[in-house]
Formats: C-alpha cells, structure tokens, sequence
C-alpha cells in the first residue's frame, strides 16, 4: 500500500510538472496567436499557426483561422477541421458558430447536414432548423414550434420567422396572441409584449403610445377609462396589463383598481388580474396575498404565480392552500423536490401521514436542502455515503490521457481559466463514477478547487465526499473561524457557495476573493475592525480576505440574532432585506428561507445550509439535522414592516 501511495505521488507529480523552457516558449507563441485572433490580424495569426502545429492546443489556433474568414472558407475546410476534432469542446464551438452563419446565409442543404451533429443545441439554431423544415413542407414543423408560443417570450432573431409561422397558419388566433402578452408581462419582458402587439387583429392593436403608457405608468390611464368598457376587449386586455404593472410597485393600490374596474372584465380576466396581484403581494409577503389568490377563484396559474402562491400560503401556515395549489401543478412543476416535500409537509398537517411520508421517500438521501430536509422528516440521519475506493494509478493515468482534460489543464497552467473550465466540463461528458473521481482527483492535486468540486459532485453511485465537500487553507480557515467564534462548516459552507475556494475568483458585480467581498463592504468591515493601512489590492491575499470575510460573517450574525439563516441571507443580499423578510410571528428556518424574494437569495441560503450540515458531518464524524440549524426565525420588530 505504501508502494502505491508513493506511485501515485510520483505520476501526479510528474502530470503536473512545470513545463520546460521550450513548451513555455510554445506557451507564449499560442498566446499570442489568441492575441491575433482578438485582434483580427491575420498575417500575424497564420505566421503563429505554423510553428504550432504540434502544439497540444493546435486545434485552437486552426479554429481562429478558419473563424477570421468563415463566411469565405471553403465548407469542405470546415468539414475537415470537425471530423478531425469531432466531439471536442472546440469543434462544437466551430459548428455552432458554423451554423449560425449558414442559417443567416439560407444554405440549408448544408444546414440540415450539419445541425444533427451538434450536441448542444442553443435556441436560435433550434429555430433555424424548423424554418429549413418549413421551406422544405414538413407538416410536423408547427407542432413543434407550437410549444414555443408560451415558452419563447424573448426570442433570438432567428425565432421570430417560426412564431410568425403559426400566426400565418391560423395555429395562433388573438386569444393566443393575448396570452403570449400577459406571459411577457408576468416575466417583464415588456419589450418582447409590444412586439408581439403587432401580431394582434387591427381592432385590437393599441398604438405604441399608448402600449408604451400602459408599460410605463398605467394608473392615470385606468382612472380615466370609462364606466363600462366591457365590449373593447382592447380595452380590457391593456387594462388588467395595467393592473399587473402596478402591482408590481403597489399590489394595494392594484386592487383598489380592479376592485372598481371588475364588472367591466369576464371571469378569465378578472381572475388572471388577481393571481397577479397575489403573486407580487406573495413575493412582498404582503398578509393578504393568500386572500388576493383565492379572489382568482380557479383563473389558470402559472408555473411562477403557482409558486408564489404556495409560499405565500406557507408564511400564514394555510396547509391546505399549500396541498391543494401542488396538487393542482403540471407534474413536470410538482415533481421538483421542493414541491415533493412542502405537499409532504401538508400533507402530514392535515393527518395523512401515509402519503406524507411516501412524499419524503421520494426524495430523502438526496444531497441537497429539500433532500435534507425529508431525511430529517423521515428520523433518518444525514451522513455521507461510503466513501469510494480511491483512483488506482491506471484509472487517473486513463483520466489524465483524455485529450479534454489534458486540454483543460493547459489552459489552467496558461492562466485561461474561462477556457479551462469549458474544455473541463465538456471532458466530464459521459465519464463513469470512476473516472469522475480520478478526474476530481487529479484537478485537487493540481489545487483547481472548483473542479475539483464539479466532477466529485456527478458520481452517481460511487462517492467521496471528502472531494464534493473540500476544505482547502485549513491552516487559515480554522484559526480564522475560531477567532471570530463561527461553526467552521458554516464558515465552509458559505465559502463553497461563494468562490469553490478559488482564492483570486472575482464575479461580474466585483465580488473578489474566497469569500467573495465587495470592494465597500471590505472597506466597511476593514474600518470597523481597525484593519491599519487597508487598500483594495489586499482583499484576495488569502489571510486578509478570510481575516474580512469571517468579520463580515461575525457582524452580520451579531446583528440578525446569531441565526445562520439570516446571517446568510445577509452575506448574500445585505442585512436589511434579511432582517425586513421576516415575519410578525416566528418562522420556521425553512419556511424563512423558502420564502426568500429574490431567487439568487434563496437558492444561496439552501445552498450554504445545506452545505453546512454536510461539512459539520465530515469534520465532527456525527451525523446532522439541517432543521437544528436551520431553527426558527424571530419575528421583525416593529420598525421593519416591508
């Protein structure tokens, strides 16, 4: 065992060896060719591609060439370059690139040869192959663009032909044209709703003065609107859009109006104008948002209004309104786990425990907040599985051999992370447990943390936990934690979430670090820390961004009733809105967080607790509870009404 150990060092080391002084003058040379390519400097581009190409990363200099003059290549060039590269990362580039252009260009022989070919499909050559289908007379194009009416609601270019499609076939008639605009309005894609105006029947097109008015600023147009306007359906159409809009400043003040406009709408319309109130009331957490759902009546929800009726029914503990709007979702929407176990939890508050636990089974075990929580529902303790065998030397050696990944590692060894991590997750496509776990491996080794994470959390039967949950800089996390007095998993689990442990991570908002800080929230926690001599270069040295970002934790959770929920929701969207999305009564931790406004939020505060629990598992050997840390969530205080 000692033999192997010593091996596998050996081979690991020498996969990630330093390159030599004539590999790093290759490293330069496809740098700068990458250069040229940005640039649009040919000459230089084809100067650089002859002396590499024997370089691990020609294929990449080839695709620059043929993307500088694409629209004039020779097809049978391109041809060539994909089937030397077929089912790389980089010929699925060139192809989707390929086809884009040929749909722009109507060379649909070409078109069709290639398209079945693409592995990914990205939604505008989705639809430039149902318009090749549509030229051609394939009666079966418009039952599959159908679908798109309601789902499409901000579509590419390309789209715009295939939807226009079932309205010149009669498929789409004005009730369809009216309830693509509400859909577009409920996801505030108002833009893409005017256009689609245009697809209504003269008699009722609004002009763009007035579709823009009724986006804009509603109100003083409702108020104006005559007693009774029930037979301009127009009319009726832009007046509950209205109502929606200003329901998503005011939901009062939208109820109000169609309180006083309702005898002049039918029964669909009223009730659509309703769910809309109720949902942005839900998402205001607004008491009567329940109330304002079921003034609907049965009006059809949407998938989004649906859910918002189920938290809102959940802040008021109405189990009822819960059981019976899950029931009442398409089954693709109920069969997502967080609506398996709130229909669970529903149904064991009205006594059918039966079914409620038959609804926990469904997803208990799985490692995830919902999962979690079924587990602890069920009585059954949340451990980590049995962890793998570990990678034998032949099976990281198969790894390491697979040209995706010898790719990625170049192009981490380069300092390309973006492109690292794309020829990476394109290389874990199909592995097996096995070599997931290898590749998890040998990207630890290499300390590329978040791919590490990435392959060790696809095993779907064989795990290592140890690799899915990682704990690197324990030499300065612990002391760090325990200085500010925070659960390490927490502190962990939070990291995890924040950066995958990638210590110069820095988001689009600039967010910077392991831990993720915003350039004035490190200045502020500096400040009250009496950090000396503090400047911004400084936050993603390691030890002062986790000496920042333990504060930040510790403050926050000072401040929020040293509850992590709130804390966490806190680090994510600020102590403010953490402390004003509570409720007048005590929360559950779940419900608490279920409830959360902001999608990003609340998918990060799930995230991070469930996180901890796995964390605190692994570092104490003791199973956990996600509810025991997830608790209960004070009420707000009088001064934070929302």
């Amino acid at each position: 065992m000692k033999f192997r150990h010593t091996l596998l060092l050996v081979v690991v080391t020498c996969l990630l060896a330093p390159l030599s002084a004539s590999s790093t003058t290759a490293d330069e040379q496809f740098l700068a060719a990458r250069a040229a390519s940005r640039n649009g400097d040919k000459d230089r581009l084809e100067q650089l591609a002859a002396t590499l190409q024997t370089y691990e990363l020609a294929s990449y200099v080839d695709y620059w060439r043929l993307l500088l003059d694409l629209k004039e290549t020779d097809p049978a060039a391109v041809e060539v370059f994909l089937n030397r590269n077929e089912n790389s990362y980089v010929a699925e580039k060139l192809r989707t690139r390929w086809l884009r252009q040929l749909g722009e260009q109507e060379r649909w022989d070409v078109f069709d040869a290639q398209f079945p070919r693409l592995q990914d499909v990205p939604q505008d050559l989705a639809c430039y192959s149902l318009q090749s289908r549509r030229l051609k007379g394939d009666p079966g194009m418009l039952d599959d663009a159908l679908p798109l009416w309601l789902t499409l609601l901000e579509p590419p270019d390309p789209c715009y032909p295939v939807l226009e499609a079932l309205i010149l076939e009669k498929r789409i008639l004005a009730d369809g044209v009216w309830a693509r605009i509400r859909r577009q309005f409920e996801a505030n894609k108002t833009a893409a709703a005017a256009y689609s105006m245009n697809y209504l029947p003269p008699s009722q097109t609004p002009d763009k003065k007035l579709a823009q008015t009724i986006i804009d600023a509603p109100l003083p147009w409702l108020i104006r609107l005559p007693g009774n306007f029930s037979g301009n359906r127009m009319q009726r159409q832009l007046a509950i859009l209205g109502i929606q809009r200003i329901a998503r400043n005011d939901p009062r003040m939208a109820a109000e109006q169609l309180r006083r406009i309702a005898p002049s709408l039918s029964k669909d319309e009223l009730g659509w104008a309703w769910t809309q109130i109720g949902r942005q009331a839900a998402q205001s957490h607004l008491p009567e948002a329940i109330e304002w759902y079921q003034q609907a009546g049965d009006a059809a929800l949407s998938e989004d209004a649906a859910e918002w009726k189920v938290r809102a029914a959940l802040r008021v503990q109405d189990w009822g309104a819960v059981r019976s709007t899950i029931e009442a979702m398409p089954p693709e929407l109920a069969a997502q786990s967080a609506w398996v176990y709130w229909l669970g939890r529903a149904y064991r508050a009205g006594g059918r425990l039966a079914e409620a636990n038959a609804q926990f089974a469904k997803i208990a075990g799985q490692p995830d907040f919902y999962g979690n929580l079924a587990s602890d529902d069920l009585g059954q303790p949340i451990t980590p599985p049995p962890q793998a065998s570990p990678p034998s030397m032949e099976e990281l050696a198969a790894v390491q051999a697979t040209p995706g990944v010898q790719r990625a590692m170049l192009f981490f060894r380069l300092n390309l992370r973006s492109e690292g991590v794309r020829e990476w997750n394109w290389a874990l496509r199909g592995m097996s447990d096995r070599e997931l776990l290898a590749a998890s491996e040998i990207a630890l080794r290499a300390n590329i943390y978040d791919r590490a994470i990435a392959a060790a959390d696809r095993t779907r039967n064989e795990h290592d936990y140890a690799l899915r949950y990682l704990a690197p800089f324990a030499d300065q996390v612990r002391p760090a934690a325990r200085s500010q007095a925070l659960d390490d998993a927490w502190v962990y689990g939070l990291m995890r979430q924040e950066s995958r442990f990638i210590s110069n991570a820095r988001s689009s908002a600039g967010a910077s670090g392991l831990m993720q800080l915003m350039p004035a929230t490190a200045k502020w926690v500096a400040g009250k820390i009496g950090l000396k001599n503090y400047h911004q270069g400084q936050v993603n040295d390691t030890e002062t961004n986790l000496l920042l970002g333990t504060s930040y934790m510790r403050l926050v959770l000072e401040d929020l009733d040293n509850h992590p929920v709130l804390a966490s929701a806190a680090y994510n969207a600020g102590p403010g809105r953490a402390r004003r999305w509570r409720a007048d009564v005590p929360l559950e931790g779940a419900i608490y967080t279920e409830t959360i406004p902001f999608s990003e939020t609340r998918d990060y505060v799930k995230k991070v607790m469930s996180n901890s629990v796995y964390y605190s598992a692994l570092f104490d050997g003791r199973p956990q509870t996600l509810k025991s840390r997830l608790g209960t969530v004070a009420p707000r205080t009088g001064g934070e009404a929302n």
